[in-house]
């Protein structure tokens, strides 16, 4: 099993810039990606972006350039740098892992910007 836990959500005006960690516990060897969705209310969830094992990425278009995921395999975290915050970007943001034992989510975190 692996466990995922999310902090670093918050409220924050449009221009700024927030940072949320994923720490990760259980089988981590088994992870092959991980990636962080968001959900807004009234919309389904939605990949923000990715990062494999070997350190590849992606990102949703409404995100490039402003967003960052990074991941310190030596403190079992992954990150997202989140620049430029838009009204829009306001939602609940989870972390995902996907291993070999199965796919795993977070609790979610709150992320409010305001305009």
């Amino acid at each position: 099993q692996v466990q995922l836990v999310e902090s670093g959500g918050g409220l924050v005006q449009a221009g700024g810039s927030l940072i949320l960690s994923c720490s990760v516990s259980g089988s981590i060897f088994s992870i092959n990606a991980m990636s962080w969705y968001r959900q807004a209310p009234g919309k389904q969830r939605e990949l923000v972006a990715g990062i494999t094992s070997d350190g590849s990425t992606n990102y949703a278009d409404s995100v490039k350039g402003r967003f960052t995921i990074s991941r310190d395999n030596a403190k079992n975290t992954a990150y997202l740098q989140m620049n430029s915050l838009k009204p829009e970007d306001t939602a609940v943001y989870y972390c995902r892992a996907v291993s070999w034992l199965g796919d795993f989510w977070g609790q979610g975190a709150q992320v409010t910007v305001s305009s």
